[in-house]
């Protein structure tokens, strides 16, 4: 099995608030990654002491730990937990009601001999990659879809248009305090025998194929393959340092935390003792 991951800050004085994390547990086969890219709130109050890198740790963390340790619970299961576990970590000044309280979206897997689970919340992508060669994006579409109406409102007025659709019925969703937003998440499997490759991407790194249109998500898949996930990120910063204010490629941010995962399975073959 190859792993490889790579994270990089939009802005080297601001923390990452994007998380990456892979577990192979020791006992038995298998492994889980996780994948966060943390809500930027807008400059103010956000009814909460702790910030987002400090969210994205204790969520991550919990993550890792019930996805890899606990394979009777259903990755829903295992998201609706640690959010709750993550809420309880708040201390009692904290406004978890708050709009703005510390959030975000979530790339999940799990694999072991028989199936690969997967889950999806919000916008950062995870992509399957087949042993036929195809690739199938696993997306939360829910965000996409807001986001003409919320380009089409004076430049002033579009945040607070997101804001209000965050969490709400007819928006979309993100981890913030809820543990009943994992019931929101897209979920799936497949076979292991199916699978050949998986790729987790915060928005920051599928801006090579979203927004600067690179390649298709196969090319992006090669790219991870051949260049590996620092590779692609250094190229969405070459886009990203070439139309610095947005002219050519429209975009919230100039720069944006970015990381990739790549995990490449080998063929589930026996193990065939060898001749003396």
């Amino acid at each position: 099995m190859r792993i490889e991951m790579a994270s990089e800050p939009g802005d080297p004085r601001v923390p990452n608030e994007d998380y990456a994390s892979v577990a192979l547990p020791a006992a038995g086969s298998g492994g889980a990654l996780v994948v966060l890219d943390g809500v930027t709130p807008p400059a103010g109050d956000t009814g909460c002491a702790h910030g987002v890198p400090w969210y994205v740790a204790r969520l991550g963390g919990a993550l890792l730990e019930l996805s890899g340790s606990r394979r009777d619970m259903p990755l829903g299961e295992c998201l609706a937990s640690a959010i709750g576990r993550t809420a309880s970590s708040h201390g009692p000044g904290c406004d978890l009601s708050h709009s703005r309280t510390p959030q975000a979206t979530v790339v999940l897997a799990r694999w072991d001999d028989s199936a690969v689970e997967h889950l999806v919340l919000s916008d950062s992508a995870l992509l399957v990659e087949y042993a036929d060669g195809s690739v199938t994006p696993v997306l939360d579409t829910r965000l996409d879809g807001l986001r003409p109406a919320a380009r089409a409102l004076p430049r002033a007025e579009r945040t607070a248009y997101l804001e209000s659709l965050r969490n709400a019925e007819g928006g979309f969703f993100t981890a913030a305090a809820d543990p009943a937003v994992a019931g929101r998440a897209v979920v799936g499997s497949a076979p292991r025998e199916r699978v050949r490759a998986l790729a987790a991407l915060s928005d920051g790194a599928t801006r090579w194929t979203d927004i600067f249109r690179l390649g298709d998500r196969t090319a992006l898949m090669t790219v991870l393959r051949e260049e590996g996930p620092g590779s692609l990120i250094g190229r969405v910063r070459t886009a990203e340092s070439a139309d610095r204010a947005g002219v050519a490629f429209p975009r919230g941010k100039a720069h944006d935390d970015a990381t990739a995962v790549l995990v490449e399975f080998r063929a589930t073959t026996g193990f065939t003792e060898p001749a003396p």
